[in-house]
């Protein structure tokens, strides 16, 4: 079977609603949705680090539990694993606070073993820090040689707006190495300046990247190729949180892929029809996850959910 290897961080989300902390979930962007692909039954390994603390035992301890391979999870002794505080507003959107306190040698893992068109999944900033980058652009690199299928979620916050001159080159290189990007009109925004996806896509992303998926909060998804522009709706929810919705809408393009058996060598190839079975299981789990407080889909959905099939 297919295996998937995400790539990015992990950190310990605590949720507060109305000012009182509701709920401390282990989370990350990458994180959440391998976590939601254990749990429709699928391999998956998580590369990323953590400390050797209460908070990181505990993360190590979740991964095992989701049947999450966590061997390829940098476990260091200095410093503390990440926190987040998630403030959910009147939306049920998050507005976080992160405590981070990481030694200087970060990132020492053995890369797992990959096979043809397994998924590799990374965003969000961890790809592009500078302290990691050297080790994530040799493991993009390895993934790329033998002959992964690349899942690049952008993801970028407007905490770091100010660092888009510093960061432009790195992302580009992502861009090269992926084979699919996903990005929401808010990291359009934040990146190019514009929340038009498909003038970003023809000015920005298609050279490198040649399949884009947008999403716009609940709005429409749309997918851009080089043949032209897609456009599929999306099902207006009562939200609970909205930590999840992302990383889960990556998720079910992944799961979609696997269970629809399209590999790197067919995404120039898929006609409409196959990019709505696809793209209908990225909107079913974002749809979920949006109703819980959790960051993924829960083991019993899951099971639902498959069963349902």
């Amino acid at each position: 079977m297919r295996k998937i290897i995400g790539i990015g961080e992990t950190i310990m989300d605590i949720i507060f609603q109305q000012g009182q902390p509701t709920a401390a979930v282990p989370g990350g962007s990458v994180f959440n949705g391998v976590v939601s692909l254990a749990r429709l039954g699928l391999p998956v390994t998580m590369l990323s680090e953590t400390g050797n603390d209460r908070v990181g035992r505990h993360i190590l301890d979740f991964m095992a539990q989701n049947g999450i391979d966590n061997r390829h999870v940098a476990v260091y002794q200095n410093g503390r694993s990440a926190i987040s505080l998630a403030f959910l507003n009147e939306r049920n959107d998050a507005e976080y606070m992160f405590y981070k306190d990481y030694p200087a040698a970060r990132f020492e893992v053995d890369w797992p073993d990959i096979q043809a068109d397994d998924i590799v999944m990374m965003g969000s900033y961890f790809v592009l820090n500078a302290a990691l980058r050297p080790r994530v652009r040799e493991f993009l690199q390895y993934a790329r040689q033998r002959g992964a299928l690349i899942y690049y979620d952008l993801n970028f916050r407007s905490s770091h707006r100010h660092e888009v001159v510093k960061i432009y080159a790195d992302m580009l290189e992502n861009l090269d190495f992926a084979d699919i990007v996903r990005g929401s009109t808010e990291d359009l925004d934040n990146l190019f300046g514009s929340t038009d996806a498909e003038a970003v896509y023809r000015r920005e992303i298609s050279f490198h990247c040649r399949q884009m998926l947008s999403t716009d909060a609940g709005g429409e998804v749309s997918v851009l190729t080089p043949s032209g522009r897609l456009s599929f709706p999306v099902q207006k929810v009562e939200t609970v949180s909205t930590i999840g919705a992302g990383d889960n809408f990556n998720a079910g393009i992944i799961y979609g892929l696997i269970r629809n058996g399209i590999r790197r060598n067919d995404l120039d190839t898929l006609d409409e029809q196959r990019w709505a079975a696809v793209v209908q299981h990225g909107i079913d789990l974002a749809t979920e996850v949006c109703q819980t407080l959790q960051n993924s889909i829960s083991s019993d959905w899951a099971k639902k959910y498959i069963h349902s099939l």
